[in-house]
């Protein structure tokens, strides 16, 4: 593929990608894929891996065996090693920047990751049918990240071709499926200068055609970890001695299920891994529950972090066990400005294959773009997150889910058009 790939080139680009899933900070092949191709843009900015980001802000981020692991996979599917060398230690995701004389500067958010969920193998997958089902067993795109990014490649072909006047950068964001990315990036420095954002999803339960110009209802989230420390004794001889740090773990779970629901809003909590223990005869020295808590703004889910704290200490005090909590993830909520929502509306009313439009919906889950789009509005810019409907056999994070790749045009159609009113209106 070259500068100007056509709809052909970026199908083929996508379906690599989906070949190719690969968590968060572990997107090696998918960061060379796409820096190699921004290589043969005219572009005045190319910013690769600890470049787009403030590399004492990323949160979950593996061990060095688990990246290793994933590196070397990355180099054996034939990325380019002179790209690699720049991702070493996890550090992944690009950013480019075109420079088209004076006018705003506009921002584009895509994300690149993928999950751990075994890809469907049905002949009636059109991955497997077609032959770009993961070859990374155990993970797979099942929310449609791998055409984030090569919608975000359209997007820039689109601006490079037209007559916009301004910056355009567009930000290819590691780590979003953990919440793990969107503040290193946020704090980068990149945004700074930034008027307005925009940022994308396709499918959300809406199909190819419909697109919502500005989604809101994003919930606050914090993922935690917590790890619990007792000591061992003879569960039959000597059970007094040991320190179960399983009870303090089951304490802490049954009870962050207790913690008191606030007037102000909707929250949530969920405790989604736990385990410990070593035999049934042994008490347990060690476990771990790993969860997170939701709400519906940023406040409400500060206050849930606060009390599941609490809980989860006294859970390990009740138990006579030591515990160590952390921040695994995190995003705060956002909002969508109704000046580019408007903008995003009219667009589309001209867009080839757009049948339906909605001014705004609830995304009803948890999305790190908020961290870009908050530091945007703080700075006095605007910033909309734009969904953009996609047939789907199987819901998003299940193993058939798969994107429908007529949504790639419509799009770029959109988006870009977007990008091209924004900086001839200067809202």
């Amino acid at each position: 593929m070259s500068q100007q790939a056509t709809m052909d080139d970026l199908i083929a680009f996508r379906r690599d990608l989906h070949k190719h899933p690969e968590p968060a900070w572990r997107e090696f092949y998918t960061t060379a894929r796409i820096v190699s191709e921004l290589e043969t843009r005219d572009l005045d900015g190319l910013y690769v891996g600890p470049e787009i980001m403030d590399t004492n802000e990323r949160m979950a981020v593996p061990d060095d065996t688990e990246i290793e692991t994933w590196f070397e996979r990355a180099r054996e599917a034939g990325a380019r090693e002179d790209i690699l060398e720049q991702l070493e230690g996890g550090y992944t995701g690009a950013l480019a920047v075109l420079e088209r004389g004076d006018g705003p500067t506009i921002a584009l958010r895509v994300d690149i990751d993928a999950l751990p969920i075994t890809e469907s193998d049905g002949d009636d997958h059109l991955p497997t049918k077609e032959g770009f089902r993961s070859e990374n067993e155990g993970f797979m795109h099942a929310c449609g990240h791998d055409a984030h990014a090569t919608i975000g490649l359209g997007i820039l072909d689109a601006v490079i071709d037209s007559d916009f006047s301004g910056t355009f950068k567009v930000f290819f964001q590691p780590s979003e499926e953990q919440v793990a990315g969107g503040k290193a990036v946020a704090e980068s420095g990149h945004l700074d200068d930034v008027d307005y954002l925009l940022a994308l999803h396709v499918g959300l339960d809406h199909p190819t055609g419909e697109i919502v110009c500005g989604v809101d209802g994003f919930l606050a989230v914090s993922h935690f970890l917590a790890e619990f420390t007792g000591a061992p004794a003879h569960a039959g001889a000597k059970p007094e001695e040991g320190k179960n740090a399983n009870l303090a773990a089951a304490a802490a779970t049954q009870n962050l299920y207790g913690i008191s629901r606030h007037s102000d809003g909707a929250t949530r909590v969920n405790v989604g891994l736990m385990g410990g223990g070593t035999a049934t005869n042994i008490i347990a020295e060690e476990s771990f529950i790993e969860g997170e808590v939701r709400g519906a703004t940023t406040e409400l889910m500060q206050y849930m972090e606060g009390r599941a704290h609490t809980v989860i200490e006294s859970a390990a005090a009740m138990y006579d066990c030591e515990v160590e909590i952390s921040v695994e993830g995190k995003a705060p909520s956002a909002r969508s400005d109704d000046v580019l929502m408007d903008i995003v509306g009219d667009v589309s009313n001209g867009v080839e294959g757009v049948n339906s439009i909605l001014r705004s919906d609830e995304l009803g889950g948890s999305e790190d773009a908020t961290y870009l789009m908050n530091r945007v509005q703080e700075q006095g810019g605007l910033a909309a997150y734009v969904g953009v409907g996609t047939d789907h056999p199987g819901g998003h994070h299940t193993r058939t889910f798969d994107v429908d790749e007529e949504t790639i045009q419509i799009a770029i159609d959109v988006m870009s058009g977007s990008i091209g009113q924004i900086a001839t209106q200067q809202p």
